[in-house]
């Protein structure tokens, strides 16, 4: 694969793990470390470094290698994952997205912040000489007289075997073994990098012909404790090959770093073989010494001045249970190597298919598509109805209702879980809660609420500003909370959730909520609204929406100059969705931002209004009546005996009288509140491929949008939150309405 074509995998891929490793590393933060936590880390560390370096990506690769080098001390328990730690990795992680930004830019040349990185290089380096001097001094520790043993018995034992190997081996002598030996023990995590153990094996026998082999079982833990997709196996190998130590070094290359590749050329030193004989300890001593011997890799007179004698003892020492395991598993290993290969592995492969990733733009095409289709759908429908023709009607309906099924199947791709912004906010949380010296706990609900993939992408900025604001200004000190009666710990919540059609996401905290009285005083003084105007809650909070509105006292680095709200507003405005306040004075806050499921193609309800055709959203609409009798300078009626707001569309849009028609009442709702839309007649439900409406009606309220119809005239999508927002604002403002709404509800 060429490099350009490789790129956008490579920055995609890493992405993903960087997230996922941000998520491990604030888990340890809340939960405690956990062994699968760190090696989920150490793993995305190690195939972020695998995938750039396979392209030739050196900046990330050499970096990557630094960070992976102090994770395996952390493995390994030579280095504390404390708070330190925690700050260090996570913003090496955030140093690797700059450099996977600068790959996506092919900028890669380019060092994003040469400051930054050698900083963190430095901590690094500094991190593992502190984990080399703990180790050297706990070995130290271990070796003086008198220091009991850390290890278990068999352990022990082990380690008395290797030095009284080491101390029987004439080290410069060169053995009789004409093999390249081979000792092979792979990285635990080898198959979840994607790589096979067994293909490095065939590859080995490419190089020269495999004399013997061993496998190592040491590391495998009993059946009910095991992964299966984890490595546990070890090789010796008795290898005959003219290729040089580089190249079978090179065979391992992409495995080399974590996991451990001795290789011994053939007539090594005896002290070579005493040292590999004295790392495996007595049960892999014994099973290699079985197939040294076997072989005529070595006599018996060398395995005898290798202490050969002592290692067959121990391990008869162990009993039958514990005989030569390794041979009897050989046969297995050899019919792999035949080409048979392990069945748990190729389901597992098998089962990895379900997933596969395409480009977004290839979506966004099907979906433009899909669109087109709907609208030619629609085009011979009505072509069918005008001709009368039964047959041909019934075949359009079909059609219909299998386009129906594509519209919705084409639209489910591009959904995705609203977990994809929540998952950065408990590292931001994090940080800005320790840069303000406040203790918050953040609650993510409704993780799994699925919304088109543009206005995720959309609504993560504005939701940013939310919560920014809530832990500066909504959430007090643990001094302040304590005084208040609260815990000192405070509870940011984002919840996300299925509501009439929309998604409604709230951000809630627990703080000092807002101050009325001085977001009114604010807006007074700034000629927002005046002292004697008659003003709901709810209105009065929308003040904090408008540009550069700020009742902070203070200006911090976070918020107070208030240019954050008023831009959350704006691009939910541009997400045809809508954002509003409850709060309460020392209990909290809530932001409820209330957005559209997609802004592709919807289900829609065709009304006439005059001569034009408007859609309107089928979710919102809650059923269809007959106009009941009303004053006309009225716009509220009595539906069940309920006050209902309308609003009369021809007027609202200055369209003329229709000749003919009845007066219909098409009741809609949004969130909680329900209002009435007078048409002149209603047409009955459609597909709409929802349009921009352009710069001539963008800035027209009451219109979220365009369609075009099967004949080929354009209909008008209609705005319900602004219309039912608009009615619920006429109805206040107007006393007669007032009246009206009292005398409704008498009745």
């Amino acid at each position: 694969m060429r490099k350009d074509s490789a790129r956008d995998a490579v920055v995609q891929e890493a992405r993903e793990l960087l997230v996922a490793m941000e998520a491990a590393l604030l888990q340890i933060e809340m939960d405690g470390p956990g062994k699968d936590t760190i090696n989920a880390i150490f793993r995305a560390a190690h195939t972020i470094k695998g995938s750039a370096g396979l392209f030739a990506f050196d900046s990330i690769v050499q970096f990557t290698h630094q960070l992976e080098h102090v994770l395996d001390k952390v493995r390994n328990e030579e280095l504390p994952l404390d708070d330190h730690m925690m700050s260090l990795l996570l913003q090496c992680g955030d140093y690797i997205g700059e450099l996977v930004d600068a790959i996506e830019r092919r900028e890669e040349g380019q060092e994003p912040d040469l400051n930054r990185r050698q900083a963190l290089e430095a901590e690094l380096r500094a991190m593992a000489r502190k984990a080399e001097e703990r180790v050297a001094a706990a070995q130290d520790a271990a070796a003086a007289p008198g220091a009991e043993p850390a290890a278990g018995a068999g352990q022990a034992r082990d380690a008395d075997l290797a030095r009284a190997l080491l101390a029987l081996v004439d080290g410069d002598a060169p053995a009789s073994n004409p093999y390249w030996h081979l000792s092979l023990q792979f990285n635990e995590d080898v198959l979840r990098d994607g790589l096979d153990p067994l293909s490095f094996l065939h590859y080995l026998r490419t190089l020269g012909r495999i004399v013997a082999i061993t496998p190592v079982l040491e590391y495998m833990p009993d059946a009910a404790q095991m992964d299966p997709e984890s490595c546990y196996l070890g090789f010796e190998i008795c290898l005959v090959s003219d290729s040089t130590l580089e190249t079978l070094h090179n065979v391992f290359e992409f495995v080399r770093d974590d996991s451990r590749i001795d290789i011994l050329p053939p007539h090594s030193p005896m002290a070579h073989y005493a040292a590999l004989l004295a790392r495996l300890g007595e049960q892999g001593a014994a099973a290699l010494g079985c197939m040294w011997r076997s072989h005529g890799a070595l006599s018996d007179e060398e395995w005898g001045r290798l202490g050969g004698a002592g290692v067959d003892a121990h391990a008869a020492e162990r009993g039958p249970e514990h005989e030569l395991p390794h041979l009897r598993a050989a046969p297995a290993a050899a019919l792999a190597l035949d080409g048979v290969r392990p069945r748990a592995l190729e389901d597992r492969r098998a089962q990895e298919q379900k997933f596969i990733k395409i480009e977004v733009s290839k979506l966004d095409q099907l979906i433009d598509l899909v669109g087109e289709l709907v609208i030619a759908g629609a085009s011979a429908r009505l072509v069918a109805r005008r001709r009368k023709d039964a047959q041909f009607e019934e075949a359009t309906q079909a059609i219909d209702a299998l386009m129906e099924q594509i519209r919705d199947a084409a639209l489910t791709l591009r959904m995705v879980q609203v977990s994809e912004v929540f998952q950065r906010f408990p590292r931001i949380v994090r940080d800005i809660a320790r840069d303000l010296d406040k203790d918050i706990e953040l609650v993510l609900t409704g993780s799994e609420t699925e919304l088109d993939k543009s206005m995720i992408e959309r609504i993560a900025d504005p939701l940013m500003h939310i919560v920014r604001n809530a832990i500066d200004h909504g959430i007090e000190p643990a001094a302040e909370r304590i005084a208040a009666g609260k815990p000192p710990k405070a509870t940011l919540q984002l919840n996300a959730t299925h509501e009439s059609g929309s998604v409604v996401i709230e951000v809630m905290d627990d703080g000092r909520g807002m101050d009325r009285d001085r977001i009114l005083a604010t807006a007074i003084q700034r000629g927002l609204t005046t002292a004697d105007a008659d003003l709901a809650d709810a209105d009065i909070y929308r003040f904090v929406f408008e540009p550069g509105f700020s009742t902070a006292r203070q200006v911090t680095a976070l918020s107070g100059r208030g240019v954050g709200m008023d831009v959350v507003k704006r691009n939910i405005d541009a997400l045809h969705g809508e954002v509003a306040i409850d709060t309460e004075r020392g209990r909290g806050t809530v932001v409820r931002v209330r957005l559209p499921l997609t802004l592709a193609i919807i289900s829609g309800f065709q009304v006439m209004v005059g001569n034009a055709v408007f859609v309107i959203p089928l979710d919102m609409v809650v059923e269809c009546i007959d106009m009941p009798p009303q004053r006309p300078e009225h716009n509220i009626v009595s539906v069940r005996d309920e006050p209902l707001p309308f609003v009369h569309l021809r007027e609202l849009f200055d369209l003329p009288a229709r000749e003919r028609g009845r007066n219909s009442l098409v009741i809609v709702q949004y969130g909680q509140l329900r209002a009435g839309l007078l048409v002149d007649g209603l047409l009955g439900e459609c597909q709409a491929v929802i349009k921009p409406l352009g710069r001539l009606f963008g800035k027209v309220k009451g219109l979220s949008g365009s369609t075009i119809l099967g004949d080929g005239r354009v209909a008008l999508i209609i705005d319900i939150p602004h219309l039912v927002q608009y009615t619920q604002q006429q109805e206040h403002s107007n006393p007669l309405t007032q009246a009206e709404r009292g005398v409704a509800s008498e009745q």
